[in-house]
């Protein structure tokens, strides 16, 4: 089996994590999927192409494991992001040509769908379509770029499930939304790093932040709501203890930065920019309460990481947040955009640690078992049920095993 991946973000080298690729949003919960399954199923001897934009310094093209090979179209500048699937578009009838099952990766770009159709007809391969945030179901319209992906992109979502072989949503709420006959709910999953000793990766916070220390772990956009945590953070009183810690870059920190400064929080607060995905378990060993504040949002991949590593949560009640966290049980859930609700809960936390430690057991329980080691092969038997007679051992490419797989670069454009 070779599988075509379409994905407009994928984890991008780590020379591309700080200065002008801060505006691409290289580190985000797509990104760590993609990446993450990607290296699963090559550890399965499934032969991978995984076709994405391209950020600056990243070459455009790259080995991915034994199998598998990235293809970074586009030019790397931040306006022209989206203009991957012009390239995309012109070269599909060869990055197509021996595929045999498209697995197109939908978030909040409206080409995917189209591009995914004519790869499935150029291979005569079918569609699996995972959806990631459903610009139908979970996106929230606050502005005119939002309203274009709710009315445009939510028609291409609805036309890209009706041809999709096979759909895989993150959440079963938004399996329960979908009119398909073939439907998977398979979340994200606990990468390998986290098995790791995050000792390896040294101090995740700098040692002088004084304790508790409250943080945030994502993209700097509107969506994940940040805003509403400095503002919540601005309610507790200095005989609150804390110290707010924002993890993460994009193209709203200008504006956070300046918001801190406002609400007289500048101090009490520290950004640290962009932190590669492989240091996050040293990152979350630091801190002691983990916030995610999103005004909309499908899972929210960093939840999991920090169930996993024993970090009582805070988060937004939206989207398929309340299948993954059971208020007081496994974590604390507060309504989107409310200051007092989430400023009592962060409260809540760092001045009752018994509690704490009660909520982080319980979601380490319920999310212990959720690795990607397990969730491929739930991946693999999607494929299998619209490729019928596929196996793993049959998928990859004969090659010796002291000699890298020879990574052919795309057709000129």
């Amino acid at each position: 089996m070779h599988v075509l991946r379409l994905c407009s973000v994928f984890e991008p080298p780590a020379s591309a994590l700080t200065g002008p690729a801060a505006a691409f949003d290289p580190i985000g919960g797509m990104q760590n999927h993609t990446a993450h399954l990607s290296r699963a199923l090559d550890g399965l001897g499934i032969r991978q192409t995984i076709i994405t934009s391209r950020p600056p310094t990243a070459p455009p093209v790259a080995s991915l494991g034994r199998y598998g090979r990235v293809i970074r179209l586009g030019l790397p500048i931040s306006t022209c992001r989206q203009c991957y699937s012009l390239s995309a578009w012109r070269l599909m009838p060869g990055l197509a040509a021996d595929a045999d099952l498209v697995h197109a990766h939908l978030g909040e770009d409206l080409a995917i769908v189209p591009l995914a159709v004519r790869a499935a007809r150029l291979a005569r391969a079918p569609i699996v379509l995972t959806v990631h945030c459903s610009l139908r179901h979970t996106l929230r319209v606050n502005g005119p770029r939002s309203l274009i992906l709710k009315t445009l992109g939510g028609t291409l979502e609805a036309y890209g499930v009706d041809r999709a072989a096979a759909v895989i949503t993150l959440t079963e709420r938004l399996r329960r939304e979908l009119s398909h006959a073939n439907v998977h709910v398979i979340p994200s999953g606990i990468g390998a790093e986290f098995s790791a000793d995050p000792a390896q990766f040294g101090p995740g916070l700098p040692a002088h932040l004084p304790h508790p220390r409250i943080a945030f772990v994502g993209r700097l956009h509107a969506q994940k709501g940040v805003d509403t945590l400095l503002r919540g953070f601005a309610l507790l009183s200095t005989a609150t203890p804390g110290h707010l810690v924002i993890v993460g870059d994009g193209p709203e920190r200008s504006r956070l930065r300046a918001l801190a400064d406002r609400l007289g929080i500048g101090h009490r607060t520290r950004f640290l920019g962009f932190v590669p995905h492989e240091r996050i378990p040293a990152v979350l060993r630091d801190v002691d309460v983990l916030v995610l504040p999103s005004r909309y949002e499908e899972l929210g991949s960093v939840l999991l990481e920090a169930m996993y590593a024993r970090v009582p949560v805070v988060a937004s009640a939206t989207g398929g947040i309340p299948e993954l966290i059971r208020h007081r049980h496994s974590g604390l859930l507060v309504q989107p955009g409310s200051l007092s609700a989430l400023a009592a809960a962060v409260r809540e936390l760092v001045t009752d640690p018994a509690l704490a430690a009660a909520l982080a057991d319980n979601a380490h329980q319920r999310v212990r078992a959720q690795t990607w080691d397990a969730l491929v092969h739930r991946v693999l038997d999607v494929y299998r049920s619209v490729r019928p007679g596929t196996r793993a051992e049959d998928s990859a490419p004969a090659r010796s095993a002291d000699r890298p797989w020879e990574v052919s670069p795309p057709p000129h454009h």
